[in-house]
């Protein structure tokens, strides 16, 4: 088998062409495959080059020595074909030797191999770690709007100190049980009517949502100093139920024991509130945008919700650098199923069994971020979400911590919803 011509090791002139324009045979005019031997050509007149510069060929022209060279009429003249070669500037010089073409092929067949293996050995997704992820995008999706229509549901917003008098809908209690097979029902109709008495507090453990829907009356809210806490309270009361709503779909969350549900959800739902307004976080501003003007929150806004800064400047830093991560909405449910599914939560009993569950969907996070997350991004980004969740676990305790002070003064926790009072309001026991 005769040996193939090597190419130019020179820099190539045509690097800086329109690669998209098309390349001519120096020689002939066909259409061109590259620089060889330190000129463009096609295949044949690279062939012919290589053949007659190690045959040490003498060609004569049967003709006048000036014949023009075509496609169609190449092999008619030789001689003047090489010196057309030549004139162009093919040089012998850059004509491997047997032993070099050789080796070059083995090296080509070498590299080939190695790409081969670094594929076969490259990560991948598996048809069950994508079902996984695709069913909590769909998860997120049902359980979240982006569009925060719900938002004029609450008792109205009210970025003042002063008293003012509002109608609106404090959240119910939860009542749908965790046991229900469907899901897809735990939102009612409205799930929002004013508490215009006192309401028993509810056991968590029910996890119900009301169906009642009945109509708002005015009412006196007495809103203190704290004109938004009417409005978070509802908020966060909301978000709780939508998070109950996701973690149901968590695939294994259901195969846990209703104590075990219980104590997960209770100890996460504000991380994992967290982790969703990061969706909305600005970081022009430093603000949440939920889909209007009306439902733009500043830090202003969360203290008159009687939040202190020792809760809200480690959040905003922590938004901030959620959001400067720029995860994928894929790494942000596997991130938020992750966090509802921590073993070490106060009260889970089967701790072996949500370690695996949660082991099971760290492993899938860190599969499509070598997969799918493209360099420098993908850089250390599965530590540094886990070192999110430990940011949360303190942002957790001190608001929980604040809530509590909240509920302990009756004329501020008058405006919390049963639900808020319950998960924290109260240490889990």
């Amino acid at each position: 088998m005769e040996p193939v011509a090597a190419s130019t090791s020179l820099p190539d002139p045509a690097a800086d062409l329109d690669r998209n324009l098309p390349r001519i045979c120096g020689v002939c005019g066909d259409r061109a495959t590259g620089f060889h031997f330190n000129a463009m050509t096609c295949e044949g007149c690279k062939g012919f080059f290589r053949r007659s510069m190690k045959r040490k060929a003498m060609f004569t022209c049967p003709f006048s020595g000036d014949c023009r060279i075509t496609k169609d009429n190449r092999r008619h003249c030789q001689a003047c074909r090489l010196k057309r070669c030549v004139d162009i500037g093919m040089m012998k010089e850059f004509i491997l030797t047997d032993e070099e073409v050789q080796r070059k092929r083995e090296m080509i067949l070498k590299r080939k191999e190695e790409e081969a293996l670094k594929e076969s050995l490259k990560p991948k997704l598996s048809e069950e770690q994508q079902k996984v992820i695709e069913i909590l995008l769909q998860a997120h999706r049902k359980t979240f709007d982006p569009t925060y229509s719900d938002f004029t549901k609450f008792r109205p917003p009210v970025r003042s100190s002063s008293r003012s008098r509002g109608t609106g809908r404090a959240s119910s209690i939860l009542t749908q049980d965790l046991s229900s097979e469907d899901s897809s029902d735990l939102f009612g109709s409205d799930a929002f009517s004013t508490i215009s008495e006192p309401v028993e507090p509810p056991i968590f453990s029910n996890l119900v949502l009301s169906e009642e829907n009945e109509d708002s009356s005015s009412m006196n809210i007495g809103f203190s100093h704290l004109s938004m806490l009417p409005h978070l309270a509802d908020l966060v009361s909301y978000s709780i139920q939508k998070v109950i709503g996701f973690a149901k779909m968590i695939p294994g969350f259901r195969d846990l024991t209703a104590e075990d549900q219980i104590a997960l959800l209770k100890s996460s739902a504000i991380e994992v509130i967290m982790l969703r307004s990061n969706q909305s976080f600005t970081l022009d501003d430093m603000s949440w945008t939920c889909g209007s003007s009306d439902f733009k929150y500043r830090i202003s806004d969360v203290t008159q919700a009687g939040h202190s800064m020792d809760l809200l400047e480690p959040l905003v830093k922590f938004q901030v650098g959620l959001k400067k991560l720029n995860l994928h909405d894929e790494e942000h449910v596997l991130l938020m199923a992750i966090c509802i599914l921590s073993p070490d939560r106060p009260g889970v009993q089967d701790t072996s069994l949500v370690e695996s569950l949660q082991d099971h969907l760290s492993e899938i996070l860190q599969t499509y971020i070598q997969v799918r997350h493209p360099l420098p991004g993908s850089r250390l980004l599965y530590p540094k979400m886990i070192q999110k969740l430990a940011d949360l676990r303190s942002l957790n305790e001190e608001h929980s911590r604040q809530y509590r002070c909240l509920s302990l003064q009756p004329q501020h926790s008058m405006h919390l919803t049963p639900l808020v009072l319950e998960v924290f309001g109260n240490e889990i026991s």
